[in-house]
Formats: C-alpha cells, sequence, structure tokens
C-alpha cells in the first residue's frame, strides 16, 4: 500500500499523525515489516481482527493524551563476532503503529536535509549506493580511511539533544511530547522494568529516522571540513589522501563526538588504515573493487556448517529448502562482489558439506561401498578410496575426493534443487580474482 500523502503544516502535524486513515496506512507498514508481539502479547493478526475498531480508539486516546506507550520487550540476540549481546526492543502493535505514523509524517521533513554521503535507513538509498560511492573515492586516489566506531550508538542517545534538534524543524509542541513519552516508555527485562533515561529503542519503527537526526550534525561538521565520507546508520568511513591525514582527522573526529555530540567512540574497534584493511557494511575494497570481507565470508561459511550437519535424519528435500532460503538472501546482498569466486567458494562447500553427510549418514565402509557403486563408481575405484589410510578424518578426505565429486556431481545439486548463483563464474573471470586472499 502507498505512503498516504500528507499536507505538511508542520503546526498541524500532530493532527496528522493522529488521523485514522494515517494510523491505517501505518498499519499496513507495519503488518508489511512483520514482527513479534509486544509485552501485551497482542500479534499483528490479533490487532487486524478488528482493524476499525482498534485503529479509532487508538487515534482518539492520541488526541485526549490518554495513551501511554507500553515498555518494550527487551531481547538479546548474538553478536556476529562476538561474545556480547545485541539488545534489541520489540514494541507492541499499536505502538509500532503510532512510531510508524510519526515517522511517515517526519521522514518528508528531515530526509531532505540530510548529506547526500549518509545512506542508512532513507528512502531511495541501500548499502549498495553507499558501497558504490565508498568505491570511487578510493578510486579517485583517497585509499586511506579513518572508520569510526561508535559504542552502543543506540543506547547512548541523549534524549533531551535529541528532542532539541527535532525542535529545530517541528515546532508542533505535541509531537515532541509524543517522541519524549515514546523515548521514555521503559524496557521489561527478565520480568523487570527497565527504566529508560537514554538512548533509542533498536528494533523500533522510529528510532531509524532519530539516529539520522542525531547524526546528521556529524555530517554536517564533516561537510564543513570538506572531508569525503560515507555513513550508514552509525558506520561511518571518512576518506582522506595519507596515514599522516588519517591519523589526525581521526583524533580530531573523536574530540567532537565526544565533546559535542556526546556519543562514544569505540577506541578499540575505531581505526585509521588503508581501505583494503577496512571492512565497510560486509564489504572490502581491494585494489579498487569490493570484495566479501574475510570476516563475512567466514562467517557464511560457519553458517553452511551449521545448516548442513554431518549427520541428520532431516530429509534432503527440507535440507535444501532451508539451505536456499539462507542462500538466496546471502548472495543476493553478498552478490555485488567483483570477484565472484567469493560465491562459487560458499556453493562448493554447501556441496561439500552434503556429500560428507551422505558419507556419514553410512556407518560402515561396507555400506559405503555399495552406495557409491549404486552411484556409478567403479567398485575397485571406490574400495582404493575407501580403505586407503587416511592420517586425519577418514570421511571429511573421501568427500573432497573425486570419488565423492563423481558419485554426486554438481549437476545432481542442480537437479535436487540447490541454489547457485556462480555456475559461469569462470565466464566473468577476472586477473585479480586469483590474487583475492579468500581464507
Amino acid at each position: 500500500m502507498a505512503q498516504l500523502s500528507l499536507n505538511l503544516d508542520y503546526e498541524d502535524l500532530f493532527d496528522q499523525v493522529c488521523t485514522v486513515a494515517q494510523l491505517r496506512c501505518a498499519f499496513h507498514a507495519v503488518r508489511r515489516n512483520g514482527g513479534a508481539s509486544g509485552v501485551d502479547g497482542v500479534s499483528i493478526a490479533d490487532y487486524e481482527k478488528d482493524l476499525d475498531a482498534n485503529l479509532l480508539l487508538l487515534s482518539r486516546s492520541l488526541r485526549d493524551w490518554s495513551y501511554k506507550p507500553q515498555p518494550v520487550k527487551r531481547v538479546k540476540i548474538p553478536k556476529p563476532g562476538s561474545t556480547k549481546k545485541r539488545i534489541l526492543g520489540i514494541p507492541c502493535v499499536c505502538d509500532r503503529v503510532v512510531q510508524t505514523s510519526l515517522k511517515q509524517c517526519l521522514e518528508p521533513i528531515f530526509d531532505p536535509l540530510f548529506s547526500e554521503s549518509s545512506f542508512g535507513f532513507r528512502p531511495g538509498r541501500s548499502q549498495g549506493d553507499a558501497l558504490q560511492q565508498a568505491k570511487r573515492l578510493v578510486n579517485s586516489g583517497l585509499e586511506w580511511v579513518v572508520d569510526i566506531d561508535l559504542a552502543t550508538f543506540f543506547d547512548t542517545i541523549n534524549h533531551d539533544r535529541l528532542i532539541h534538534l527535532v525542535r529545530r524543524q517541528v515546532p508542533d509542541k505535541r509531537i515532541l511530547r509524543l517522541i519524549g513519552t515514546t523515548l521514555r516508555s521503559g524496557a521489561i527485562e527478565d520480568g523487570c522494568l527497565v527504566v529508560t533515561e537514554e538512548g533509542s529503542v533498536q528494533g523500533s519503527p522510529l528510532s531509524p529516522l532519530l539516529s539520522n537526526i542525531v547524526l546528521h550534525e556529524f555530517d554536517e561538521e564533516l561537510e564543513r571540513r570538506g572531508l569525503s565520507f560515507c555513513r550508514f546508520a552509525d558506520d561511518c568511513n571518512v576518506f582522506v589522501g595519507s596515514e599522516r591525514s588519517a591519523k589526525r582527522v581521526l583524533a580530531s573526529l573523536t574530540r567532537f563526538i565526544e565533546g559535542r555530540l556526546k556519543l562514544t567512540v569505540n577506541r578499540t574497534k575505531s581505526q585509521a588504515t588503508h581501505s583494503e584493511r577496512v571492512k565497510f557494511l560486509g564489504m572490502t575494497l581491494i585494489f579498487g573493487m569490493l570484495t566479501i570481507s574475510s570476516v563475512s565470508l567466514h562467517r557464511g561459511l560457519d553458517k553452511v556448517r551449521e545448516l548442513v550437519p554431518r549427520r541428520t535424519h532431516t530429509p534432503l528435500e527440507e535440507q535444501i529448502a532451508t539451505v536456499n532460503r539462507w542462500y538466496r538472501g546471502w548472495s543476493s546482498y553478498y552478490g555485488m562482489t567483483e570477484f565472484p569466486s567469493q560465491l562459487a567458494r560458499v556453493e562448493a562447500r554447501i556441496r561439500l558439506r552434503f556429500r560428507l553427510q551422505f558419507i556419514s549418514n553410512q556407518k560402515r565402509r561396507r555400506y559405503l561401498l555399495r552406495c557409491l557403486q549404486r552411484r556409478g563408481i567403479r567398485k575397485g575405484t571406490a574400495y582404493r578410496a575407501l580403505y586407503a589410510k587416511h592420517k586425519n578424518d577418514k570421511w571429511w578426505v573421501i568427500a573432497h575426493s573425486f570419488v565423492a565429486g563423481n558419485a554426486w556431481p554438481n549437476r545432481w545439486f542442480s537437479e535436487q534443487g540447490l541454489h547457485t548463483t556462480s555456475d559461469d563464474y569462470r565466464r566473468h573471470w577476472h586477473p585479480l580474482n586469483s590474487i583475492v586472499k579468500l581464507t
């Protein structure tokens, strides 16, 4: 459903947020995004059963200020490559509707003000756009990068400063009050109410816009200094021409962020280094070309190991469907790499794990011998492969052998429905493919 056309009279913005038509448009956006229920246990489907009455009641409660946002439900999810947990908040459905309505009304006001070098959570902009700009900057000679990492950014946003920044463009005090009430709604963690005196809920519909409002001042400072940069949410890279300049800029920007913006720079992760050693949005620029970073590539390989275990009773069709769901999403993003051999490596690992599973499921070598013969392998060839002396894991060695490759060739996996994107990657081979470190 298309977003409702708004009459941007800033003095009456609150009235626009509260209309049933605008709330209905916001609900459809919430339904498209999906998500779990909040602390009240009401799901999106439950809320939709009596949608007209719920939206009318919500509109009235907003207008007479009887509306009180409920605390968000805090959940902790693992952080990739770290032992720490990322804290997410799940607001109730009605609160998500209100926040989405606020976002849809505020976004046309603030988005035109944002920097052209800001790409995160903005309509018509994506991670791919940010990476293409980073590539252009590196290829223009700005090969040194100031990689700034903000420590727990969403959890440390200063409420008073944020309201002050919104007030500059939106004089309607009712909007400011509603945003403040939302920010201070609290959270439920381990059954206890936690007061939220700072920060914005990571996972709420309104938080991405509020984060861009907070960091817009940082963008303005970078532009005032004449620096070239790319920012996606709190992930910001500044591009300069020398190592000495990079170190100087890192020190001065750290002072600005902590002194002026009242945010904390993670000094252990922030760095001034060459572009080939920087991971930006899961990618790295090597020789001025986009490649999947080694960290992201190894996480992908680890995910393959998780999805295709050595032994399982799950039917092959279900496993392939599960792998396809993950790999379609993973490859649709990382398919922007200019080194397709990286995708080929992940796909080869998927097939290898399946071959290992087929072999490991045969508990005795004589059973495996019969299985390989049924797959068209000559008895003597299969026998020599199975009964050779292997110092290491014999099943892993056999899975790597030409015998397993001939028994379950790449074509067979395609016939079973396994999704691939790089079967013809050699036709797009580039000499630098052989230089990129993939391990």
